[in-house]
Order: structure tokens, then sequence, then C-alpha cells
């Protein structure tokens, strides 16, 4: 009658990467190829009720991002999937508990640089999920002339600000970088960006 013995999602993992919170698993063993998934969470202060996540209902891939999803990013939230298949449908599987707020990781921000006369814009833009654009988000730089060890550093900026840097004494080849930071419990930044260099006053 099309029931076919569908066994349960593998690996069930809740992540946070690059800013995002996002349910993982693999497919159960001898899982048809057009299995799709259902996911919903729960908030560890409302147990029991869990949430549905329309986008992720019936979807084919083997991860969903729950970010804007969750209705609070300071409670602790576990996800559960299921395999379904025609009329047939495995067990839920449940992941372990995470939250936004403390375990958010970081990717490095991507820097614009604006040449001017005698000065250079810098900006860093994140790959933010909508959601959470809101948050304080900041950011450090790092610039340096290449070759050398030793970095002139600009801390604690907001996402959107710009840092204007006079560039009349500089001659040569300098490099920036930058890194996110996300003040939770604990402060936590992402690995610095790869570096960007640019010359400045070259004469020639």
């Amino acid at each position: 009658s099309g029931h076919v013995q569908l066994l349960p999602p593998q690996n069930v993992t809740l992540l946070s990467k690059d800013f995002a919170m996002i349910l993982t698993w693999a497919a159960g063993e001898g899982s048809p190829p057009d299995v799709t998934y259902t996911v919903r969470y729960e908030r560890q202060d409302r147990l029991d009720k869990w949430v549905k996540v329309p986008h992720c209902k019936n979807i084919p891939r083997a991860f969903c991002n729950l970010t804007c999803a969750l209705s609070n990013l300071y409670v602790k939230v576990r996800a559960r999937v299921k395999a379904v298949w025609g009329r047939s449908q495995s067990p839920w599987v449940k992941s372990q508990f995470k939250d936004y707020y403390s375990d958010v990781e970081l990717a490095p921000p991507v820097l614009t640089l604006n040449v001017r006369e005698n000065s250079i814009h810098v900006s860093a833009s994140f790959p933010l999920p909508t959601c959470v654009e809101n948050l304080t988000w900041k950011y450090d730089l790092n610039l340096w002339e290449a070759g050398s060890k030793d970095k002139k550093k600009y801390e604690g900026y907001f996402r959107k600000d710009t840092v204007t840097i006079n560039t009349t004494a500089l001659r040569g080849n300098y490099c920036f970088s930058a890194r996110a930071l996300y003040e939770s419990i604990n402060l936590k930044h992402s690995e610095f960006s790869q570096p960007v260099c640019v010359l400045l006053n070259h004469k020639g």
C-alpha cells in the first residue's frame, strides 16, 4: 500500500555558521532518491510546542536555515526533522539545544576600499540574515605596509561605520584586513578577512 519503512535522518545537528543557525542532517540508510524532509523547532521556555517552519516543509535538501524563523534569538531552541516519502514518514529526530545570541559563529566581513586623493575610506559589509541586521555588529580593522609586521589597529567600529584614513604620509603598498565582532555573554570575533592591498601615492 505504498508504505515503506523509512529510516530516520542521521547526524541531525543544529549548527551556527556565518551568522546563521542551520539544521543539517544526512539521509537515513536506503532512503529513496526523491525523499523529502520536514523541520520544526521548539523553544526551551515552551517545551513540547513544536513550531512549524513553512520554508522547510517537504524540502528535498538536507539542511534548513532557521535564523529568521526563530521568534526569540536569546532563548535556546532545538529542532527536529523527519523524512517523508509518499505516505510513509520516518520518526522525528531531534538536535541539541542552541541559541543564536551566545552560539552565533561569525564570518569575516568583506572590505570595500574607496581611494581618494589624500585619504582612503574603508567600509565593511557582513553577510547577515535580514532578521539580525539590527543587532550591534562591530568590526576591527588592521592596516599595515606590505611585508611589515607592524599593524595599525582601528577597533570597535559599528558595522555601518566607514573608517577614513589620512594617506598623505603613506607611500607604497598598504594592506587592510578586518574581523567581525559581537558582544554576547563573551566577546566573539571572526577570523580576519583575506588582506586587500593598494598602492598609495605611487609616483610612477
